[in-house]
C-alpha cells in the first residue's frame, strides 16, 4: 500500500467517527422523542403496594376477583331498615366495626344460592368487631323474610328488612344480590355485584385484611 493509500485510509476513519456520534445523538434524540425514558419494569413491589385502607389489590382473586376496591373510601349514605323487632336501624349503629352488608330478596335465586356461604362466614368471624348485615330489600316484609333466612338454614344471621327498597337507589344497585365491605369509619372498602362462595378461603382472606387495616 502507498503513502497516498494510507492517506486516504486514514481519511476515512477519522470522518466515520463524527458519523457515528451523530448517529448515536440521533437515535438518543429519537427515544426521547417517541416516550421519554424507557419504561422500566414492573416489580412484585410495586404491583402489591397498590392498596385501599390497607388491603391490597393480590386480595382480588378467585372468588373475590369481581369485588371493587375504593381507592378513595367514600362514606357510604345512610340506610335506614327495621331488625326483627321492627325497631329502627341504620348502617351508623354499627361505627367502630368491619360490617359486610349483603343486599338481599326472597325472589333472587342467587341470593339463595349464596345465603349458607354468607351464614358459615358469619358462624365463623361474627363478633364486637365484624358482623355480616344481611338486609332484605324484599316488599313482602319481615314475615317472608324471617321464611327465607329458616328455609335457607341462616341462623346465624340477624333479621333486617328494607321493606321501602330504597336502599337499592341509596346503594346504586341495580341487581341482587350486592354486598358491600364497610371499614369502622362507615366507609366503603368495596363491593361486589353478583354471587360469590362468601367463606371461601379468598373471601376470608378479604375479611383479615378489612379487620386489621385499623
Amino acid at each position: 500500500m502507498t503513502e497516498k493509500d494510507k492517506e486516504n485510509q486514514a481519511s476515512r476513519k477519522g470522518m466515520m467517527v463524527p458519523f457515528l456520534i451523530g448517529a448515536v445523538i440521533a437515535a438518543v434524540a429519537a427515544s426521547m422523542f417517541m416516550g421519554g425514558e424507557p419504561e422500566k419494569p414492573q416489580t412484585a413491589t410495586t404491583s402489591a403496594a397498590s392498596t385501599s385502607n390497607g388491603i391490597s389489590k393480590a386480595l382480588v382473586t378467585g372468588q373475590m376477583k369481581n369485588f371493587v376496591l375504593k381507592a378513595d373510601l367514600p362514606a357510604l349514605p345512610e340506610v335506614p331498615f327495621r331488625d326483627g323487632e321492627n325497631k329502627e336501624m341504620k348502617l351508623s349503629d354499627w361505627k367502630g366495626r368491619v360490617v359486610m352488608l349483603n343486599l338481599w330478596a326472597t325472589w333472587c335465586a342467587p341470593c339463595r344460592h349464596e345465603m349458607p356461604s354468607i351464614n358459615r362466614l358469619q358462624e365463623e368471624f361474627g363478633s364486637d368487631q365484624f358482623e355480616v348485615v344481611a338486609l332484605s330489600v324484599d316488599r313482602k316484609g319481615l314475615e317472608a323474610s324471617a321464611k327465607f333466612l329458616k328455609e335457607t338454614k341462616a341462623s346465624a344471621l340477624k333479621l333486617y328488612v328494607d321493606k321501602t327498597s330504597d336502599a337499592l337507589q341509596t346503594l346504586g344497585v341495580i341487581g341482587l344480590p350486592a354486598t358491600f365491605l364497610i371499614d369502622r369509619e362507615g366507609r366503603e372498602i368495596g363491593r361486589l355485584l353478583g354471587p360469590a362462595e362468601w367463606d371461601s378461603d379468598e373471601a376470608k382472606a378479604l375479611i383479615k385484611a378489612a379487620l386489621g387495616s385499623g
